[in-house]
């Protein structure tokens, strides 16, 4: 028996594997990833393994005896080249394997600057896997100075990490003001005035020009013309969705691998979850990058592969970590029209900022206010009725929202 194929090491992958035997499937397993470790939690890579708080053997998702004790086959440091729909078979070098069903987990790649502007000298990194950080990290040494290139959250934990360890940073954001494709404007000016504080120089509106250097980068030559010394740069301006391996296999791919309600692709036998995958919400296809959706699309995926028949109804959770700051979101923001702040409740030091569009709550973004974020997370999930006028009063107890 071919048995189940799963292409991608991630945390779709991990979470889809476990499921699929915890539901009971005695068929085979097997995991195919690029990369040369086990499936790792990649969150951490940014912050606290990146400040040396997390040490590699507590990132790995399962311990190495949990896959042979599941009796899953994990294949690392293998890439699946070619898929054949007809044969049903994946190929890895020059060897054919056969699925019953296939699932790609392919996740997503980080962009890099064209090189025709120095986007690819030497000292210059992007965050994304193990491999990336492992390379960084020697550079990050108290006094050298680094540049960040993208104001969204990756290239902010990253700022905060470098200030914590005594580097000088800027920030640069080609756009009018950071965090401006996911947050409103008032969680991005308490993060702003975070950074800031911190000593971290954010330049907004104004667009890079290209890096600097002949053997490795040395600077940032700005749009308005201004030079910003660097002895390494990080560039964070978002990520493509890995869906070559779908698209040259004649699957359908629109924003990443399109699949149905379910997780299916247009070939009945292959399915797609995680960070690769664009299902529909809304009436379009959507992707969200966060392990909250690789874990539960994962094991949606999984249940169906078996027969379950489930539609996805995505409960969209993410969080950052940057200096003393935890920010936790709840919810999708897609289409908000209104914003209440409020101040943390019992004399907390936290914020919230709560997300509405046409009178519904769609989002809640909890700055150092974990209550916020449990109560917000349980009224989306819930679609309890509240007020933006509710939440903009302070005498209003969060929790009696529930009721």
């Amino acid at each position: 028996m071919a048995g189940i194929v799963i292409v991608g090491g991630g945390q779709a992958a991990a979470s889809m594997a476990a499921k699929l035997r915890s539901l009971g499937y005695v068929g085979a397993v097997t995991i195919v990833g690029e990369e040369p470790v086990p499936p790792y939690q990649r969150p951490p890579l940014s912050k606290a393994y990146l400040l040396g708080d997390m040490p590699l053997d507590r990132l790995t998702l399962r311990a190495d005896d949990w896959w042979a004790a599941q009796d899953i086959t994990l294949r690392t440091g293998t890439r699946v080249t070619t898929i054949d729909r007809a044969a049903k078979t994946v190929r890895i070098g020059d060897e054919v394997l056969g699925y019953d069903q296939l699932a790609l987990c392919t996740g997503a790649t980080p962009r890099w600057l064209p090189a025709a502007i120095g986007g690819h000298l030497p000292g210059v990194h992007v965050v994304r896997t193990l491999a990336d950080v492992d390379a960084m990290a020697p550079q990050f040494v108290a006094g050298r100075r680094l540049v960040v290139i993208g104001g969204g959250y990756i290239g902010l934990e990253a700022a905060a990490v470098a200030r914590k360890l005594g580097l000088e940073v800027t920030l640069i954001e080609a756009a009018p003001r950071i965090l401006g494709r996911v947050a409103c404007a008032e969680t991005a000016a308490a993060i702003r005035a975070l950074h800031t504080a911190q000593g971290v120089e954010i330049i907004e509106g104004v667009g890079l020009a290209r890096l600097l250097g002949d053997t490795a980068v040395t600077g940032a030559e700005l749009a308005d013309g201004r030079i910003i010394p660097a002895d390494f740069a990080i560039v964070g301006i978002g990520v493509t969705p890995e869906a070559g391996l779908a698209q040259a296999a004649g699957l359908r791919v629109e924003n990443g691998i399109a699949v149905d309600a379910q997780g299916r692709t247009n070939d009945p036998a292959i399915w797609a979850a995680g960070d690769c995958a664009a299902f529909p919400l809304n009436g379009r296809p959507a992707r969200i990058e966060s392990v909250g959706n690789a874990i539960d699309m994962g094991e949606l995926v999984a249940a169906n592969m078996l027969g379950a028949g489930q539609d996805y109804a995505p409960k969209a959770w993410f969080w950052s970590d940057q200096f003393d700051m935890k920010l936790q979101i709840a919810g999708l923001n897609t289409g908000y029209d209104q914003v209440v702040a409020r101040a943390g409740e019992g004399g907390s030091a936290g914020q919230s900022f709560w997300y509405f569009r046409a009178g519904q709550l769609i989002a809640v973004d909890a700055l150092n206010d974990p209550r916020a974020y449990m109560i917000g997370k349980r009224l989306i999930e819930a679609g309890k009725p509240v007020t933006a006028a509710q939440i903009a009063d302070p005498a209003t107890e969060l929790k009696a929202l529930m009721a």
